[in-house]
């Protein structure tokens, strides 16, 4: 399938060829191009010398490229030429934009550089052009298990693609490893070690091309943002907050078979080559109250490093990510104002970057949000590549009208777009006033409606019939509540006579018990007595009638277990008395041990009843 696909493209590639028309005022006399495939994002880098061999003024050049690349290509950049080896540091560029040439073919998408200033005749410039593709690396074959190695494989031709005729021209691909499965090879061309060379090709024709296929090991994750929302929230008071909400996806070869965390922990370089271990998120250097959590929460998993230059986040995901796999997090973090937020102009505008701070990872979606305080108006956004954008608002603590919401759609998104954007907006320093004052009159109003309400007789009639009733409630409530209290101290004195017990199988001190008996009937009489009163109370308060029987069956169950408790104990002195052996003693008493037990959780269950109404 992959080789048809490849020979439908050569084929209309040629057909391109064979009518479309030559560009003649132009030729390039030298073309140097660089592919650079050592990380899921493809980069080709063509160093372009343009010569006028016409005789009228030209100001532009024509870029192509298949409609295959094209639906990949995600930046573009036409840069001044430093000298091979220099390091470019104008930071000038050309503007590039899309064209629809006339009489051009329909397989073929142009693009325009504009030049800094016209060629004349048998004048001649020199420029680079930088072209960054995703989605271009092809895992082949598409689904391998966790022992094997990622397979990738590159299309494109070994001739410089272009309406203009070229002079001479060399390509050269660089690889992640040396490892590689097949490639091309036409003439002029050598392998080495890790780079494979094209080239010289001389006198070419326009719209030359001369496909290459590149089938090389790589074992580099492909980490893919499906959709990625960073929300920068400032507020005026010295902070700025970033909420950036991931949802990856490992775009390599699709995982197959099952996976043994034991192999991976063992041998995770053979055993998951390609997985996704960690990720290294480069924040600004001051960033603090730097947080990483999913939707399950806070992941301990990760470092960071910071010092004046520069802030580190390592990632590393709750577990390895194979090809296909999924997961989604959050990265939040602090800013201080006084860095990004500028004025001009009697306008404030911030000045932050815009793309994703994770090292090499791809975005389908970027959206950024940016959050101003609320009043702000005239807002206004300067960006250095196109993008969607929309306004919404957001309502936090104290706000009335809400915040404004600038936010920016990007789609295909790379490294590359990680530049500076602005967004500008006026805003009345008074403003800044309103919420402080808010919440110094809220708590000024909450003080006042305090002292009101307790020097406010708020309550009911007392001669009403709501406010009778409820002092009857309360009545019963009470009396219950002696009853409990009654309740309460009988089983201390039951657990008392339980030790008397436990003193006597300990010292055989007979007396000491039968005197704890009797001192313990004597308080059990005394309580029966202060008992009475309240349940003739409740027999006679049409209140209580809901609550008279669990009160009644738990004073029932008090005295049983009492009478049981008692039975026992004269059971057991008696057995002193006549010097029973221990098993003896246990058999006689073993019925009335499980049924005092019985008795005393059915009173544990009614006591936590009546406190629960």
């Amino acid at each position: 399938m992959r080789k048809m696909g490849l020979r439908l493209d050569v084929f209309l590639l040629a057909l391109t060829i064979l009518w479309a028309p030559a560009l003649s005022d132009l030729v390039l006399s030298k073309v140097d191009r660089r592919i650079d495939l050592t990380s899921q994002i493809a980069r080709i880098t063509s160093t372009l010398k343009v010569e006028n061999a016409g005789s009228g003024l030209v100001s532009e050049v024509l870029l192509a490229f298949p409609e295959s690349q094209a639906k990949h290509l995600a930046h573009l950049t036409a840069t001044p030429n430093e000298g091979k080896g220099k390091v470019k540091g104008s930071g000038i560029s050309y503007p590039v934009q899309l064209v629809h040439a006339k009489d051009m073919p329909p397989s073929l998408t142009f693009y325009s550089v504009s030049l800094p200033k016209g060629l004349g005749k048998g004048d001649s410039f020199t420029f680079d052009v930088l072209a960054v593709f995703t989605h271009a690396l092809k895992p082949f074959p598409e689904k391998i298990t966790q022992a094997d190695i990622q397979l990738l494989v590159f299309q494109d031709s070994a001739h410089y693609l272009s309406p203009y005729a070229v002079k001479v021209q060399t390509l050269s691909v660089k690889l992640p490893d040396a490892r590689i499965e097949s490639y091309t090879r036409i003439e002029n061309t050598k392998n080495i070690g890790s780079e494979i060379k094209y080239g010289p090709y001389e006198n070419l024709p326009p719209y030359s091309y001369s496909p290459i296929v590149v089938h090389f090991e790589s074992n580099q994750p492909f980490a893919v943002a499906e959709e990625l929302v960073r929300e920068i929230e400032i507020s005026h008071w010295g902070n700025i907050q970033v909420t950036e909400h991931y949802k990856l996806v490992h775009g390599g070869a699709q995982s197959k078979g099952e996976f043994s965390r034991l192999d991976y922990q063992a041998r995770p370089h053979v055993r998951g080559a390609s997985a996704i271990r960690r990720l290294v998120a480069k924040l600004p250097p001051r960033a603090h109250s730097v947080y990483y959590r999913d939707e399950i929460g806070n992941v301990s998993t990760s470092n960071l490093w910071s010092d004046f230059k520069k802030t580190e986040l390592e990632i590393e995901p709750r577990y390895p990510m194979f090809g296909g796999w999924r997961t989604a997090f959050t990265i939040g973090y602090g800013l201080p104002l006084h860095e990004f937020l500028f004025e001009s102009d009697g306008k404030r505008f911030i000045n932050i970057s815009f793309g994703c701070p994770i090292n090499e990872v791809v975005i389908d979606t970027l959206i950024v949000k940016v959050v101003l305080p609320e009043g702000s108006k005239d807002i206004s956004v300067s960006a250095p590549f196109p993008l969607k954008q929309w306004q919404e608002k957001k309502f936090s603590h104290l706000d009335l009208v809400g915040r404004p919401v600038v936010a920016l759609e990007k789609t295909n998104a790379v490294p590359e777009h990680n530049q500076k954007f602005q967004v500008y907006y006026k805003f009345n320093s008074l403003a800044m006033l309103w919420e402080p004052l808010m919440l110094i009159f809220g708590i000024f109003f909450l003080f006042v409606t305090g002292i009101v309400y307790m020097h406010v007789d708020m309550s009911i009639s007392k001669s009403s019939a709501s406010y009778l009733a409820k002092l009857q409630w309360d009545e019963v409530q009470a009396a219950i509540q002696q009853i409990r209290n009654i309740i309460t101290r009988c089983l201390v004195i039951h657990d008392k006579v339980e030790a008397s017990l436990r003193d006597l199988s300990r010292t055989g001190d007979i007396q000491a018990c039968k005197a704890a008996r009797k001192a313990a009937d004597g308080l059990l009489k005394e309580l029966s007595k202060e008992m009475k009163p309240l349940l003739a109370f409740l027999q006679s308060s049409q209140q209580a009638a809901h609550l008279l029987p669990k009160v009644e069956e738990l004073v029932v169950k008090v005295k049983d277990l009492e009478e049981r408790l008692m039975v026992k104990h004269s059971t057991i002195v008696d057995c002193y008395e006549k010097k029973y052996g221990g098993r003896e003693i246990e058999n006689r008493v073993a019925s009335q041990v499980q049924k005092i037990t019985a008795l005393r959780q059915e009173v544990d269950d009614l006591v936590e009843f009546i406190d629960e109404i």
